[in-house]
This record gives C-alpha cells, sequence and structure tokens, in this order.
C-alpha cells in the first residue's frame, strides 16, 4: 500500500519535463505507458492528465500522441461508465429516492443527452471520473454516451497537445490555437446531427 501511496505522489507532483524523461526510460514498451497512464486518470482523477496528454504530444509526436491519449481516455471512461451502469443499478434507484436533487441532476442528462456529457468532456479539468459514473446511473443510452466521450474527448486532446506541442512556438504559431476553435465547433455541430439520427433510428 506505501509503494502505491509513493508511486501516486511522484506522478501527481512530477512536471511535464520529468514525466517526459520518465516516459522516454520505458520506451521499449512502445504506446503502452502513453495510453495507460491517461487510462489510469479515468479511475485516479489526482493524476495530472494535462501533463500526461502534453508529455505524450511531445515525445511521440503531435499526432500519435494524441491519438495515444485519445484511446486510453476514452477507454478509461467507458470502463467506468460500464461499471457504474452494471454495478451500480439499485443505488440508481435508491439515490433518486433519497436525494431529490441528484434524481433532478440523473433526469436532467437523461433529457438532454449528449450536449453536457460533451461539453465537460471538452474541459481537461471537469471532473471526468464523476461524469463518467454520474452517466452510468442515469439512464442515457449508452450510444449517447460514447460518442460524447469520444468526440469531447478529442477536443480536449487536441486542444492540449496543440497549445503544449513545442510550446515555445505557440506565439509564432497562431494557427494552432484557431485549429483547436475549428475543431470544437466540427465536433460539436457534428455531434448534435450524429445523436439526432441515432435517436430517430
Amino acid at each position: 500500500m506505501n509503494l502505491f501511496g509513493n508511486w501516486l505522489t511522484q506522478f501527481k507532483n512530477m512536471d511535464l519535463e520529468h514525466l517526459q524523461r520518465t516516459l522516454e526510460s520505458y520506451s521499449a514498451y512502445g504506446p503502452l505507458p502513453g495510453i495507460l497512464l491517461p487510462l489510469a486518470e479515468s479511475f485516479i482523477p489526482v493524476l495530472p492528465l494535462i501533463v500526461f496528454v502534453a508529455a505524450n504530444a511531445n515525445i511521440y509526436g503531435l499526432f500519435l500522441g494524441s491519438l495515444y491519449s485519445w484511446i486510453g481516455v476514452c477507454t478509461g471512461s467507458l470502463l467506468l461508465f460500464w461499471l457504474s451502469r452494471k454495478l451500480g443499478g439499485h443505488f440508481s434507484d435508491w439515490l433518486r429516492r433519497r436525494f431529490p436533487k441528484a434524481g433532478k441532476l440523473l433526469a436532467f442528462i437523461e433529457r438532454k443527452g449528449f450536449t453536457p456529457i460533451f461539453l465537460l468532456a471538452c474541459f481537461p479539468f471537469s471532473p471526468s471520473a464523476l461524469i463518467n459514473v454520474i452517466s452510468g446511473l442515469s439512464g442515457i443510452s449508452f450510444r449517447s454516451f460514447v460518442l460524447a466521450i469520444l468526440l469531447g474527448k478529442a477536443v480536449m486532446i487536441l486542444t492540449v497537445s496543440l497549445l503544449s506541442f513545442n510550446i515555445g512556438d505557440l506565439l509564432e504559431q497562431p494557427w494552432r490555437i484557431l485549429i483547436a476553435l475549428v475543431v470544437l465547433a466540427v465536433m460539436w455541430f457534428g455531434g448534435k446531427k450524429m445523436e439526432a439520427r441515432l435517436q430517430l433510428k
């Protein structure tokens, strides 16, 4: 237990440069460290996800680093959602009866579906573990949740990667900020249309 606690504290307090050196020391394992660290953050939210995403972009390159971060984050989110739905069925009913405000929150997610989850997934500082658990306890369809997470996390990871990749050149490359805003808009409208089609089907 002490070993795990020491490991957790070390990763919490690790800066970008230190993390890059640590990940590079595990280069023999290929993309696994770049995938597993963002995945672990889904279950241990005190871990610094932004540092993981930035390190991946600078170690593996903008495209591969973003892809590895996206795979890890989305896999962790979907696993946590699935566990909450499988294990929390009776707890969800009790929560609605015992805490009316919590019931209203679950009903809001069920009613709005894609939109609130997508928006929260776009922001790196949102409580993603809590969002995944609450979504699993709600009655939102699995397809809507998957769509919102895949698109929202893509926006978040691409934005962080673009802004942190060779960060010293950011002021000389303002197009990176513009691309991040365009990606947000495209994912938003595209996701809304895809959700509407799913609901019609």
